[in-house]
């Protein structure tokens, strides 16, 4: 029903085969967009680098959002080889793990800034390189997950740090609307990542969701994959602002 086809895309968050990052990157490539990737480090990069040749990718570029220049580096690349960017995918997030596990009200500010800043106020700075990369309009999007709304059991100190980034989400789409820039919230339920790995007790929260949700399903990463490539269509132009619950209807049930 929609193509992607010529989109310009950059996928920020690929770790392997299981990130919803990777997930999102494939559908929106399946359905015609070209991708640009970035892995962390040298590290991450043997096992991005495969993922991102075996989707076509035709940029896959180092990005450390700590590293001053990294960003300006791979703003500068996509300007040079495209001249324009369509959609934005920021899938990343961190919290130290002594203040991941601890109470919220005990988080040093050392963690509160880390975690602010890897997880929220990169959004931010990657979205004011797009904007002029997308003089036609654009898409951006981030993840985040209902602990930002609920207090859920064992996700701490990244509620407060998802409830920031699902404010910046309406804040920036309110600013950048009237560019066609549209900015959206990804919401999936449980899944099982390397990153949500670092939740306590993770595997009785996944299997508590899927008895919870009304399908009885978790989501997938080729669920978050399918709303994400139908949110970089024109035909989602006139959509911004929200937080997309795909979640097997977990989130409605009390």
């Amino acid at each position: 029903m929609f193509s992607l086809n010529g989109k310009k895309v950059l996928v920020v968050g690929i770790a392997n085969d299981q990130s919803i990052a990777y997930g999102i990157a494939k559908a929106l490539r399946d359905q015609g967009a070209d991708l640009a990737i970035t892995y962390l480090n040298d590290k991450a990069e043997s096992h991005v680098r495969p993922l991102g040749e075996a989707l076509g990718a035709e940029i896959i570029a180092p990005l450390n959002v700590t590293h001053d220049g990294e960003l300006d580096a791979l703003f500068d690349l996509i300007a040079e080889k495209w001249g324009r960017l369509d959609t934005l995918v920021h899938s990343i997030a961190f919290c130290p793990m002594e203040d991941l596990h601890g109470r919220v009200v005990d988080c040093s500010r050392e963690g509160f800034g880390a975690a602010m800043d890897i997880s929220v106020h990169s959004f931010l700075r990657m979205i004011a390189k797009c904007e002029p990369l997308m003089p036609d309009g654009g898409t951006c999007m981030t993840v985040t997950y209902y602990g930002a709304d609920k207090v859920v059991e064992n996700y701490n100190i990244m509620g407060p740090v998802k409830a920031a980034l699902e404010s910046v989400t309406r804040y920036v789409a309110a600013e950048l609307g009237p560019k066609g820039i549209s900015v959206h919230a990804l919401s999936p339920g449980p899944l099982s990542t390397r990153a949500a790995s670092g939740i306590a007790h993770f595997d009785a929260l996944l299997n508590e969701a899927a008895a919870r949700a009304p399908t009885h399903h978790l989501a997938t990463i080729e669920d978050v994959g399918a709303y994400a490539a139908f949110l970089a269509s024109r035909e989602a132009a006139n959509v911004t602002g929200g937080i997309h619950m795909i979640d097997g209807g977990y989130s409605i049930v009390c």
